[in-house]
């Protein structure tokens, strides 16, 4: 039996100050409107205006700069649908490393773009969580990289963490936090934050579509979704061991969203706060829209994960022209 080293509050605050000359730190909003239809107060932490775009840059840059000489000087290597993609290839890019990157071939046209534009080398593979680790296995028995695991990796956990303790360095009181759950580094790590303040029950929401976490949760085990099918394509993949434990000790439950409910959660925050978000940042909103505030939330944090979309192919377009 496998036994994990699971991040600390302690790796947490470390990445913390690890990442400050180089991540942003993004701003929180709010909105009446939204407030009246939820019932409840929401303090949104806008990770939507992250650097590369997403959460992901925060793991991404601990975990590089992390890297002891030898290790970096050998580069990186991930796989990736979309954000921590772009979000490993800018950390490289800082730190004067080379990045290669695992991209799905159904990936998000614009964050293939990003993770060119960062200079990293892209491999394309199909659209399944086997044929992504098979092929960085093969391209690291080439060239020994050094692996970055997109969510399950101790390093990445602690830096995502990191914007849950800003928003709760500002707003203490909270009664609940909630994030996107896809792999889990960010929902793993806004659990280890909110050890900071005990009394914040902690949430994730995921597409009902992809409903691993839910049910891994209720099972005591991981089970995985094969090939699910949802627009929030940074939710699709399986929740990662060192998550999945983390998660298990500090996570109140999953709340899952229909497909329609993501869409209609995304347009709102477009409509009334004036952010650009990605589906999956959407989430978490679109989960209190359609279940109500857990009992007793007056005043909850929700953590907009990303902005990164392909402006050509927003969800609500075709049903405008029809």
């Amino acid at each position: 039996m496998t036994v994990l080293k699971l991040p600390t509050r302690r790796d947490l605050r470390e990445a913390a100050s690890r990442i400050a000359p180089y991540a942003h730190r993004t701003p929180h909003m709010s909105s009446r409107a939204i407030d009246a239809l939820v019932g409840a107060e929401i303090v949104f932490k806008c990770e939507n205006l992250q650097r590369a775009g997403a959460f992901k840059f925060r793991g991404a840059c601990n975990a590089v700069l992390s890297l002891d000489e030898a290790s970096a000087t050998r580069g990186v290597i991930t796989h990736s649908s979309g954000n921590h993609a772009g979000a490993l290839a800018l950390a490289a890019q800082i730190r004067g490393i080379e990045a290669c990157i695992v991209m799905p071939e159904d990936a998000s046209r614009v964050k293939i773009a990003a993770v060119r534009a960062y200079g990293a080398r892209i491999e394309f593979c199909a659209s399944t969580q086997a044929a992504r680790e098979a092929t960085v296995a093969r391209l690291q028995q080439e060239h020994p990289r050094t692996l970055v695991h997109p969510y399950d990796d101790p390093r990445v956990i602690a830096g995502q963490g990191t914007a849950a303790l800003e928003l709760l360095q500002e707003f203490s009181d909270l009664d609940i936090l909630i994030a996107p759950v896809g792999g889990g580094g960010l929902l793993a790590g806004t659990a280890l934050a909110a050890g900071t303040a005990p009394a914040t029950a902690v949430y994730g929401a995921e597409p009902l579509a992809a409903d691993d976490a839910k049910r891994s949760l209720a099972a005591g085990h991981i089970i995985a979704v094969d090939r699910p099918t949802t627009i929030a394509d940074g939710l699709r993949t399986c929740v990662g061991e060192h998550n999945f434990a983390i998660m298990r000790q500090h996570v109140r439950d999953i709340l899952t969203v229909s497909e329609a409910a993501i869409v209609a959660a995304m347009r709102l925050i477009w409509e009334r706060m004036k952010l650009v978000v990605e589906p999956s940042g959407a989430v978490p909103l679109a989960a209190l829209l359609e279940h109500g505030p857990p009992p007793g939330a007056k005043r909850i944090g929700a953590i907009l994960s990303g902005g990164n979309i392909d402006l050509n192919s927003l969800p609500w377009s075709a049903a405008d022209e029809a």
